[in-house]
């Protein structure tokens, strides 16, 4: 699984990031998890509104962290 996080750095990109992490040890998922800070590449994704998730390609939220449990759910599909 390929897991971009897009964002600049704040505090909410970081939380994220650090869920992300945080859900594939405890589910024990094979995933690589990519930091994106190039603001000039948030559109190619569509994300306006960071942070941004993008699973496989796939965008599955911005601007807002997901509850972990959704995350799980979104990462084990």
């Amino acid at each position: 699984m390929d897991i971009k996080i897009l964002g600049s750095g704040c505090p909410n990109c970081i939380r994220l990031e650090n869920l992300c992490k945080e859900v594939i040890e405890e589910n024990n998922l094979e995933a690589t998890i990519e930091k994106v800070t190039d603001m000039n590449r948030f559109p190619d994704y569509g994300v306006m509104i960071t942070p941004g998730l993008v699973v496989n390609e796939k965008v599955l939220s911005q601007g807002k962290v997901p509850t972990k449990t959704t995350l799980v759910n979104w990462l084990k599909k």
